[in-house]
């Protein structure tokens, strides 16, 4: 068992004993029989009557993440009913419950009182302020914990369905909640402090092992999903919008200009982040002049403090992907595209006017997409409405499909025995919890990143022989489901075509609707708000 698992169960057992004793000695202490603390359930309602409070508490207290809220404040309320007021014992019974408790219940020199008994506690402007502000504070984490989150999409990897300046509603409830599992951070940010690039937000000397509440639905196809960045377990905090592996891949590839990429992977997996650390720096490779070097700073984030990504969920464990020229196939059926899926396509005109920016305005054509080719072409990312609305302006539109034949190293699984390319993927078998695949040198490249990283194995090859956990294997069974997510902008979206698929541990939540979304493109006198888009709900 690892130590992070060992010490949560320990954490827990201890926290659970402590309250059972506390919450023995405070029903004694009561009037009440203390026998009743070790009846679940129940003696959370003898509790109720310990601390004079309405029936109805009941029912909140067996709402699922309003449970937790509840929880603390039977604890505040019990801190209270000893006569403590301060701010002190409340913070020390909020994260110590499990000692003060018993020392509540226990203690001779701590006296229970009804609350009938119990004398008014007149509160200063400021302690009021102050209460209000924590139970704000306390209520509005709960809810962006377990809850609903807001997020805004940054990049155009979803136009036209999400577009850049929507801000999303996101569900945790419908697949379940996750239990954070780096449980002590800043809250209300993500993985780095405010004011800083580089700060971590949390501590990770207590670790929880991935756990959730139930699902109130499961993954469906074509579901916008928000997830975990599943390349953002290793981060170049110099180079954080990119993807940690594809880096690696760079200086391979720049080191041993004449090695393989495998070869270049076997270096890597020997050496690890030590090998980036030493070697990795910003490069200038102009002619003529010399590399110039930086140390670059690599750290591993867990799965909770890694970047959300929005993309759309294109296939479930144990479907067979493929692509073939740009359409997307499941189960070897067409997949039904998105309506506004978007491609690339190089737009030509003669005359060199090209399309004006008054009329990219009103196509709402993403201007951080387009790439100049020269004076007469530009390459556009266009739905099919937009391409419609192009054509009739007599301009000259050419397609970008990259060839079945064309290998590219930048697509999963990265390895020239595999052909892929965006345009033209697979199949490929995405892993499902408890099916078991077949390894050998050609599958273990599908299959690698799973086995060590995500499902934390230790996996290593020998003279041609792999093992797991230092067994020979030839056959690995999954312990998660995965999920192939795609963005609708298909040809600008760093999706599982380039790092492979999503585990379930790295799901956070469904897209539910829009509820502001502005147009960085345009001022507020053109129309920055995009009104018809406000409470759009996401299909």
């Amino acid at each position: 068992m690892e130590f992070s698992k060992l010490a949560v169960y320990i954490i827990s057992i201890i926290s659970l004993i402590g309250f059972q004793v506390g919450l023995w000695g405070i029903f004694k202490k009561a009037s009440k029989n203390p026998w009743l603390s070790l009846i679940p359930i129940y003696n959370f309602w003898i509790w109720l009557k310990v601390l004079s409070r309405p029936w109805w508490w009941m029912l909140l207290i067996l709402f699922p993440f309003i449970s937790i809220f509840m929880f603390y404040m039977m604890i505040w309320k019990t801190i209270r009913l000893f006569r403590k007021t301060s701010y002190i014992p409340l913070l020390f019974g909020t994260f110590f419950f499990f000692v003060y408790m018993p020392y509540l219940g226990f203690s001779k020199k701590e006296h229970y009182t009804k609350l009938a008994d119990l004398s008014k506690f007149k509160k200063s402007k400021s302690r009021e302020w102050g209460d209000a502000i924590i139970f704000a504070v306390a209520a509005a984490y709960i809810i962006r914990m377990f809850l609903i989150e807001f997020y805004q999409i940054p990049t155009s990897s979803m136009e036209s369905s999400l577009m850049v300046g929507d801000f999303l509603a996101v569900s945790k409830t419908n697949y379940g909640a996750r239990i954070p599992m780096t449980p002590i951070a800043f809250p209300f940010v993500h993985h780095t402090l405010p004011l800083t690039k580089t700060t971590k937000s949390y501590v990770e000397w207590v670790k929880l092992p991935y756990m959730k509440f139930p699902a109130l639905q499961p993954i469906h196809r074509n579901d916008i999903v928000v997830f975990n960045y599943p390349d953002g377990d290793t981060v170049v905090l110099e180079r954080q919008n990119e993807s940690y592996y594809a880096i690696v891949r760079e200086f391979e590839t720049m080191f041993n200009p004449n090695s393989s990429f495998e070869e270049a992977k076997r270096v890597y997996y020997k050496y690890g982040d030590a090998y980036l650390s030493k070697y990795a720096g910003n490069y200038y490779p102009g002619k003529g002049r010399d590399v110039v070097w930086k140390e670059y700073h690599v750290v591993a984030r867990p799965v909770d403090k890694r970047e959300n990504y929005v993309k759309r969920c294109v296939a479930l464990p144990g479907d067979t992907l493929q692509i073939i020229d740009k359409q997307l196939f499941i189960n070897n059926e067409p997949a039904n595209n998105p309506e506004n899926i978007q491609y690339s396509y190089f737009v030509s005109d003669p005359l060199g006017s090209g399309i004006p920016k008054k009329k990219r305005k009103e196509l709402d054509i993403n201007e951080e997409d387009m790439q100049t080719v020269n004076d007469f072409t530009t390459l556009y990312c266009l739905n099919a409405e937009q391409k419609s609305k192009i054509e009739k302006m007599k301009k000259e539109i050419t397609p970008i499909v990259d060839e079945a034949t064309k290998y590219d190293n930048a697509i999963f699984p990265h390895d020239p025995r595999y052909k892929w390319n965006k345009d033209n993927f697979g199949p490929f078998v995405i892993p499902q919890k408890g099916v078991t695949v077949t390894l050998n040198d050609s599958t273990l490249v599908l299959y690698d990143k799973i086995i060590r990283n995500y499902e934390k194995n230790k996996l290593t090859v020998k003279e041609g022989k792999i093992y797991i956990n230092d067994i020979e294997a030839t056959t690995y069974t999954f312990k998660m489901d995965y999920y192939f997510m795609m963005g609708d902008n298909r040809h600008n979206s760093a999706d599982s075509r380039f790092w492979g698929v999503v585990p379930e541990d790295h799901i956070v939540g469904k897209t539910l609707f829009v509820w502001l979304s502005l147009d960085k493109f345009k001022s507020w006198g053109e129309g920055k708000i995009r009104w018809n888009r406000m409470f759009k709900k996401i299909e």
